[in-house]
């Protein structure tokens, strides 16, 4: 059966699977090497100069048998001509950036991206020359208006971090194809199995491999899918000179933690959405901000886009920051940390933690209030979860009385 054929079950586990060439082993080994070596010095020019990796490799900064098979896997499930794969979530939104963009250049973003793209976008990018204007990319009209004739790429993120605002892929994407820019899509809180921005419209999908990709909170890794001249010119110069790249061992885990994702996800809605649906309710909750309910205010780009609505939340807790602090230091079964995606529950304050390097007024602008946690939805007992919420809830509640 051809990868195209399949159904997304299927093919996250058999799409552009490698056969073990020496040992015929049913997993594939881990090329665990820093070079490779040649048969001649005409062989060697060859491969640094002329660099394909169907045709061999070189240096595993460049990339490996296995870092290619991972490669190869997620530019079949996401709809794309290549992948890049690299050590980290931001490595991958920083090189696809730096690769699309140059001084003198102009991006559109979201108002809401995670704490550290922000960093990048506002701290970082202009010392390069690079304009930057962030604008509600839920809102139409106020990216066509941002555009200029230097504009280059429209980033966005979708479901955004960490208030789940969800932009329409699709409308974002004939803007940008109007105006000759790139539309790059972080879609790490969708994962493959939800969503496929390239099959949307978009030019460009980043996503944190450490999240949902992985699984298992084992690994540190950021992807690229896009066509193959820009994941080239992503590989050389950039990761090239940057060296970002990721270890075989990573890619091998990577490629692991994938086979489950499937079955993960659908475990991961299933639990969100029950989740969400008693919050709503709950008498300490101000507001959830979950894509699947209906109260949320892009459900229905959500429910155009996605084939589910995602394992992430956030909902403020009524009593401010000493009750979130009450809340976050009472719960059991959910680690309090700034990750996400693992089998695992996770908690976090997103204000205090992976949103603190917005100022206050940048946070309320965008919804990220003090009384905001933001929680990760694993594979546990729905049950055993709201259990532990609904108690220290009640402590949150005491905590401010």
């Amino acid at each position: 059966m051809k990868n195209k054929d399949m159904r997304f079950a299927t093919q996250i586990i058999h799409a552009k699977k490698f056969r073990d060439p020496v040992a015929g082993a049913h997993i594939s080994p881990i090329y665990q090497t820093s070079t490779f070596t040649f048969d001649s010095i005409d062989e060697a020019i060859e491969r640094n100069q002329d660099y394909d990796q169907n045709k061999g490799f070189t240096y595993s900064r460049f990339g490996t048998p296995t870092t290619h098979e991972l490669e190869q896997k997620l530019a079949d499930i996401e709809g794309g001509e290549a992948c890049l794969a690299l050590s980290s979530g931001m490595a991958a939104i920083s090189t696809a950036l730096l690769t699309a963009l140059q001084a003198g250049d102009h991006l559109i973003a979201g108002k809401v991206i995670y704490g550290c793209t922000f960093t990048l976008l506002i701290d970082v990018l202009k010392k390069y020359g690079i304009e930057v204007s962030l604008v509600d990319t839920t809102n139409l009209e106020e990216i066509n208006k941002a555009i200029r004739p230097n504009t280059k790429v429209i980033y966005i993120e979708t479901p955004a971090n960490p208030t789940l605002t969800i932009t329409d892929i699709e409308a974002v994407s004939k803007i940008a194809k109007a105006n000759n820019a790139l539309l790059m899509v972080d879609s790490t809180f969708a994962s493959p199995a939800l969503q496929n921005p390239l099959k949307l419209g978009a030019d460009i999908v980043v996503h944190s491999a450490t999240k949902y990709i992985s699984g298992h909170g084992a690994v540190v890794a950021g992807v690229i899918i896009g066509t193959r001249e820009f994941i080239y010119n992503a590989r050389f110069p950039n990761l090239q000179v940057f060296g970002g790249c990721l270890s075989s061992f990573d890619a091998w885990l990577l490629m692991l933690g994938m086979k489950t994702l499937s079955v993960r996800m659908d475990k991961h809605c299933e639990n969100a959405m029950t989740i969400a649906k008693w919050l709503e309710s709950h008498p300490q909750i101000e507001r959830v901000y979950y894509p699947g309910l209906e109260s949320h205010p892009t459900h229905e780009i959500a429910k155009k886009q996605m084939r589910g609505y995602g394992g992430m939340m956030s909902f403020d807790i009524k009593g401010g920051l000493e009750a979130a602090k009450a809340f976050l230091n009472s719960v059991t079964l959910f680690g309090l940390g700034t990750s996400l995606g693992n089998v695992d529950s996770l908690i976090q304050h997103s204000p205090t933690m992976s949103h603190f390097g917005m100022t206050a007024e940048e946070r309320a602008e965008v919804s990220i209030i003090d009384g905001q946690v933001r929680v990760s939805i694993g594979l546990e007992a729905v049950e055993d979860l709201i259990d532990d919420i609904n108690q220290a809830l009640e402590k949150a509640r005491k905590a401010v009385q």
